[in-house]
This record gives structure tokens, C-alpha cells and sequence, in this order.
């Protein structure tokens, strides 16, 4: 088993062998708690994508062949490598991503989760049997793995997000290529490595990095690909979108999000600030599922944003593998820079600075949490993903004008509300347009539950009864 907490650099993982890119090209990857180089990962040339994909079909075979029963029994497997490993591999995400070491270590426990359910419902394969509309006829539905899956995950969480499409392309028989984010390389190679001693064929796993857009423009149209999964932002996912559509492709694509929040003013306020500081500031809030524009009624407003101050001043930010943190850095500079630029722009439309609103420090990408009051509606940070430790709170009277504003985007991803009464529950829940609901509550994607989004925040869903569907064809056979 390879030492990821001991970094250094990352290779193409193809056929089960670990590789450099063809050209020698490589990139750094940093900690993004001090910034220093922490490794270099491998760039893919075209001719490595080749490969790649000549092992994946090879590999589809092979896998595929497999009894259901088998996959189920090698996915299972996996899961408890996983766990076993949990230390080392948590470690290794918080020295590439930031996060604090018990998250990092929490996210490789939910990967195995992904894993294990994935390897039981690949065990629940069927062929569904049918009586003809005459006796001598007999009719079978029978699902097939979709072939080959190019998969594209990102690096809030590395590990998660792709384990989930692990779990589906082959539990249902599939080979894949995954193209992780160069920034945390280490995340990928650690659960393919799992999946690898748990006996998955070889050849039906790769691993590739490079140039996202090269990567991506080379692997989507190319014939051994028949499916294709990716996690991301909205404008990429539409331009990945745009060019499977050219190729007659399918795809799931679970994008961005702006989660409203609404507050009730038959809720305790304080309690529910205590609740909610740590859903807002998990992973620096770089969630597309994070709570992210807060609308409090009146009612209750100066107590809960007094409160909800309190608690995020309280936060405890610094590097992921101390104790004491409680909010790691920002993953990139580039984040660092996007975050900066939405605090400004609402700053300078009028915005109140609660709290935060400036980095903390010179070294690494921290950022301090940042809860605002009195933002314009016309302000970005109420327009955009802000991804970050931002907490804009929003005051509200008229419910009606509150859902206008809360659908008002092109996001349609997730949203919460807080009330104890049962018909504004009710009301308010058929009134969100988003795929995922919390009442009372903040989930996280966990494996038996389908996630996908409304509206331009994608469209098919990862997780669930249905984990395996996004990944099988249907075959309908008559016999007389």
C-alpha cells in the first residue's frame, strides 16, 4: 500500500500500474494551509489517454464478466480497506485540501459507506420477467453495464465525490476513468488503491490528470466512452454537457448551488444559531450543499444574528492537522482571491461586515469567517455560489416575496427551512425549488439517498435505490 500522508509525486494510475505522463509534464500540488509544495502531480498526453481507454474496454470485459454477486463481495471489500486506512488517508486529504483532519477522516468513512452500498445493490441486479400477451410468450428486461464511464470530481470533497461514482459504474459492471482535480491528486489514487486490493480487475480502473478542458474535449467524444459523470460548477458542466450532447452521450451532472435558508419566527433563534455556525463553516463551506443566504423573519432576526456572530467569532481557524481547528484554509488562491472579491463588491454596495470579511494572515489561504447583514439584492454574493465562509443574512416579513427571491436563480440544488409548524413546513417545502430538502435539518448526502439538483444545477442523481441506474442500459428480450 503506498504512504499518501508521505507525499511526493502523484502518477497516472493505469491498468494498476502507476505511471508518468508520456511527456514528463507535472504540476504542484500545495498545502494550502502553508503553501508549500507538498508533491507534483503527472500531466496525461494524449497518448496516455489512449491507453487509458484501450485498458478501460479490455478492462470492461473482464470486470463485467463478473457475477453481480462477485462485484458486490470485491466493492464490500474495498470499503473495509477504507476504514482500515482512514488515518493515513484523512491525512493526506488535509495536507492537500485543508480541511481539518477529523472531516478528512469523517469524509474516508462516508467513502466506504459509498463503497459498501454500492456493492450491495450491485448484488440486487435483476432481470425482470414478464408473461407475453399470448401463452407461448415470455418477455425479460434485462440491465447491462453502459460500458465505459469518463468520470470528471473535484476537490472539495476528493474522495467522496468520486467514490459515490466508484460505487455506481461498477457495481453495475462498468469500467471507468477518472480525471480527479490536480490540486488534490492524493484522495483518488488512495481509494483506487483500495478498490485495487480488494480485487477490482485492473484494467477496468483509471486514473488521469492534466489539463482539465484538454483532458475532458479529448475523453468525451472519443468512441470506447459511453457514459460520462461529472461534479462541478454550473459553466463547466454546461460546457461538458454541450459536447457529450454532440456525441450522443449520456450524462449525470450535479453542479452548483445557493442554498437559501429560511428561519421561522416560531424557532428558538439561539439554538438554532448554535446549530447552524458549524453547518455553515464545515469544509470553510466549500459545499454545493452549504447553507448559504439566510433569511431570518423579522421576528427573531437581531436574536439570531447577534448570536450567530457570537458563535462564528468563537470559531477556531488554522491548519487541518492541529487539534484545536475548527475551520481549515480555503483550498487555492484562486478561491482565496473569488471569496475576497464577493466580500468587496457587497461591501461596497452598502453591506454590514458582522464579522470577518479579510484574510487572516500571509501564509496559507485563510480567510476568515464572514457573517454580513443589509446586503443589496443586487450584490453578487446573493447572485453567485460564493463557495466560502460567507454568511449573508437576509431579514424577511412577506413569505411569498422571501420563495421569489429564494428561487430567484438559476441554482436549484438544496434548501432548509426552520419552523415548528406543520403547515408552513408543508408549504414552504413544496414552495423551494430544489432537489434536496432539509426541515429542521441540514443532511448530508449520504449513500441511500438520491442527491441531484433542479434547474440549472444539474439532472440525474448519484446515491440511492438507484446508485446503479445512471450506469445500466436496458435490454428487452421476447421469446416465443
Amino acid at each position: 500500500m503506498k504512504d499518501f500522508a508521505n507525499m511526493s509525486n502523484f502518477r497516472l494510475l493505469i491498468d494498476g500500474q502507476e505511471r508518468e505522463g508520456s511527456t514528463g509534464l507535472c504540476e504542484d500540488v500545495f498545502n494550502p494551509a502553508t503553501g508549500q509544495v507538498i508533491g507534483a502531480v503527472a500531466h496525461a498526453s494524449t497518448a496516455d489517454l489512449d491507453l487509458a481507454l484501450s485498458t478501460a474496454v479490455r478492462g470492461l470485459s473482464e470486470w463485467s464478466a463478473k457475477t453481480p454477486w462477485e462485484r458486490g463481495a470485491i466493492l464490500k471489500k474495498s470499503a473495509d480497506l477504507l476504514r482500515a486506512r482512514k488515518h493515513e488517508l484523512g491525512l493526506a486529504m488535509t495536507l492537500e485540501q485543508g480541511k481539518p483532519l477529523r472531516e478528512a477522516m469523517a469524509e474516508v468513512d462516508r467513502s466506504a459507506d459509498f463503497m459498501e452500498w454500492g456493492g450491495e445493490q450491485a448484488r440486487r441486479v435483476v432481470a425482470e420477467g414478464l408473461i407475453g400477451r399470448d401463452p407461448a410468450n415470455r418477455i425479460t428486461i434485462e440491465r447491462h453495464p453502459i460500458g465505459v464511464v469518463a468520470a470528471f470530481t473535484p476537490w472539495n470533497f476528493p474522495m467522496a465525490l468520486a467514490a459515490k461514482k466508484f460505487a455506481g459504474a461498477l457495481g453495475a459492471g462498468c469500467a471507468i476513468i477518472c480525471k480527479p482535480s490536480e490540486e488534490t491528486p492524493a484522495s483518488v489514487l488512495g481509494l483506487v488503491r483500495a478498490l485495487l486490493d480488494a480485487g477490482v480487475t485492473p484494467a477496468a480502473i483509471g486514473v488521469v490528470f492534466g489539463v482539465p478542458s484538454e483532458v475532458s474535449s479529448y475523453l468525451i467524444p472519443a468512441p470506447e466512452i459511453s457514459k460520462i459523470t461529472f461534479t462541478g460548477s454550473i459553466p463547466v458542466g454546461k460546457l461538458l454537457a454541450a459536447a457529450a450532447g454532440k456525441a450522443m452521450k449520456p450524462v449525470t451532472m450535479e453542479l452548483g448551488g445557493h442554498a437559501p435558508v429560511v428561519v421561522c419566527k416560531d424557532t428558538d433563534p439561539e439554538a438554532l444559531a448554535d446549530y447552524l455556525v458549524p453547518k455553515k463553516f464545515f469544509n470553510a463551506g466549500q459545499i454545493c450543499i452549504c447553507p448559504t443566504r439566510f433569511f431570518v423573519e423579522s421576528e427573531v432576526h437581531d436574536r439570531f444574528v447577534e448570536r450567530f456572530v457570537e458563535n462564528t467569532k468563537q470559531l477556531r481557524v488554522g491548519d487541518g492537522t492541529l487539534d484545536e481547528t475548527q475551520m481549515g484554509p480555503l483550498a487555492s488562491p484562486k478561491r482565496l482571491e473569488a471569496i475576497s472579491a464577493l466580500v468587496e463588491d457587497a461591501r461596497a454596495r452598502g453591506a454590514a461586515i458582522l464579522t470577518g470579511g479579510e484574510r487572516i494572515g500571509n501564509i496559507g489561504n485563510f480567510y476568515a469567517p464572514t457573517v454580513l447583514k443589509n446586503v443589496p439584492a443586487e450584490a453578487r454574493i446573493l447572485r453567485e455560489e460564493p463557495f466560502g465562509p460567507l454568511a449573508p443574512i437576509i431579514r424577511f416579513d412577506d413569505e411569498a416575496e422571501m420563495l421569489r427571491q429564494a428561487n430567484g436563480l438559476e441554482y436549484g440544488l438544496s434548501g432548509y427551512l426552520f419552523t415548528n409548524d406543520a403547515k408552513r413546513q408543508r408549504r414552504l417545502s413544496d414552495g423551494l425549488q430544489v432537489g434536496t430538502i432539509g426541515i429542521n435539518d441540514i443532511p448530508t448526502h449520504i449513500p441511500e439517498v438520491p442527491l441531484g439538483g433542479w434547474k440549472d444545477s444539474g439532472y440525474g442523481t448519484e446515491g440511492g435505490q438507484t446508485i446503479l441506474g445512471p450506469y445500466q442500459k436496458t435490454k428487452f428480450v421476447s421469446q416465443r
